[in-house]
């Protein structure tokens, strides 16, 4: 994983995803095979329309076969795949027709849920459709009725998927070849929806009702000890984005949602706040103070929280002093908000834990009887 790059989000530059390089790569490998020479630079249009050329590193041709190497730029974004090689192998056939699969480090679906069937390489729909129509537009150029079969391969893809979700959303063996627009958006939120979205959809279709949305890698590694009897699937780490992952929960019909997080994040939802990077919304004090005189804490302790800088802070003083009622409040806020987020449809249980995954507060808030 690449370091973040300190720069203006307007001033960052965009990438490629791995299904347009793939797709580069196939094109410049069966130029290569037909015209019988190494061509290095292609162009093709990407899903947004945006028409791309792309360089070769490396081509090899013979009479049957020839494979391209591309080495994917991942622009600003600290993407897993940003400098691995993608290698596009093809070869004509008899057959009329365009034949694609993944060969080494592009992994195989084992799990229903995905939008690939099980046992098919992890080349998503919209590179799939890329890679088989550049191909064709290729055969056609040369009035080949032919068929062409297409190898995607990523040497180092069964150690670049260890990074990734892969192999919890049952993609082993390597990454997915990615990609709807075409492009890499340097740190985008909607690739992080994407992944929470087909991480419950592969739950929910592997039997599991009662998922647990954790914020972070502490939070979930507490979850998974705490509930050993949940296939791993069930786990699923939503980071910021609360609200999101509580509406596809709804959508999908999860009977019970466990939230677990910290008071940072959580101290922002028990207000409604759903989506709670540190940018989107700052800690209200004010409003852990209401908390606290609910939970009948002390006025002098009350004006410390409304003078603290951390959330975290603030659960720090209320459990040295012993209020736990504080954080059963806390707890009760957050569930009721996240119902009322989403309309009720399912039960929610909350824990709050601490960075030493202690847990600080635990409630379970029904929906057809959600706290007042």
């Amino acid at each position: 994983m690449r370091k973040k790059v300190e720069k203006d989000p307007k001033d960052m530059r965009h990438g490629y995803t791995t299904g347009a390089n793939a797709t580069a790569a196939t094109k410049a490998a069966l130029l290569s095979l037909i015209l019988q020479k190494e061509v290095r630079q292609v162009s093709i249009r990407l899903p947004n329309s945006d028409v791309v050329t792309f360089n070769m590193e490396n081509v090899r041709f013979t009479d049957r076969k020839a494979s391209a190497t591309i080495i994917k730029d991942g622009g600003d974004d600290p993407d897993a795949t940003h400098g691995a090689q993608i290698i596009a192998t093809v070869q004509l056939s008899h057959d009329e027709g365009v034949h694609l699969d993944g060969g080494v480090g592009v992994g195989r679906v084992t799990k229903p849920g995905l939008p690939v069937a099980v046992g098919e390489a992890a080349i998503n729909p919209v590179p799939r459709k890329m890679i088989i129509e550049a191909a064709l537009d290729v055969l056609e150029k040369f009035s080949l009725i032919k068929g062409v079969s297409i190898v995607i391969s990523v040497p180092d893809g069964e150690e670049i998927a260890k990074k990734t979700l892969n192999g919890r959303l049952g993609i082993i063996g390597g990454i997915s070849i990615l990609g709807t627009r075409g492009t890499v958006v340097p740190f985008s939120t909607s690739a992080f929806k994407a992944s929470i979205a087909q991480a419950i959809s592969v739950a929910v279709t592997n039997g599991c009702d009662h998922l647990f949305l954790t914020t972070g890698g502490r939070s979930e590694k507490f979850a998974i000890e705490n509930y050993p009897e949940a296939k791993e699937e069930a786990f699923i780490e939503m980071g910021d984005f609360v609200g999101f992952a509580l509406k596809q929960c709804k959508a999908k019909k999860v009977k019970k949602i466990t939230l677990v997080g910290m008071m940072g994040k959580f101290s922002k939802v028990a207000q409604g706040v759903m989506m709670v990077h540190s940018k989107s919304a700052p800690v209200d004090f004010n409003f852990l103070a209401e908390v606290a005189q609910e939970a009948g804490v002390p006025n002098e302790l009350q004006e410390e929280i409304r003078g603290a800088n951390t959330a975290s802070q603030v659960g720090t003083l209320m459990l040295e002093h012993g209020h736990h009622a504080f954080f059963s409040k806390l707890c009760q806020s957050i569930g009721y908000m996240s119902l009322k987020e989403i309309r009720g449809g399912l039960d929610i249980e909350v824990y709050i834990i601490s960075m030493n995954k202690e847990v600080l507060g635990r409630e379970v808030v029904l929906w057809d009887n959600p706290l007042k």
